[in-house]
């Protein structure tokens, strides 16, 4: 039975998006030597956080979104045998429009 994942308050579960795995030039470059993607769909989030005066601020994203973060934000977990990245909403830096890339239609 698959784990369940539900972010806590401002955080968000991201699953990174993969990029081509050839360069221009047509060379393969090797796992080792690629850095981290940094544009990734988020699958989960949390229902926002309390501020001061107590007052609930939900976030602005939301699952399927398509988004940019920093290159060393968040924690990498590994949940039901795949990578993903749990972060906070600040560390977000851009939502991106158009279709998210999902691992049912990468080909």
């Amino acid at each position: 039975m698959p784990v369940k994942i539900a972010p806590l308050h401002d955080r968000v579960v991201v699953r990174r998006l993969d990029e081509n795995e050839i360069a221009k030039g047509g060379i393969i470059i090797p796992d080792t030597a690629k850095e981290k993607p940094q544009e990734g769909e988020v699958i989960a989030a949390g229902a926002g956080r309390i501020d001061e005066k107590g007052k609930h601020i939900p976030l602005d994203v939301k699952p399927g979104d398509r988004i940019l973060f920093g290159k060393y934000t968040g924690n990498d977990i590994t949940l039901n045998n795949e990578q993903l990245l749990i972060l906070r909403e600040d560390d977000i830096l851009a939502t991106l429009s158009g279709m998210a890339k999902t691992a049912t239609n990468k080909k």
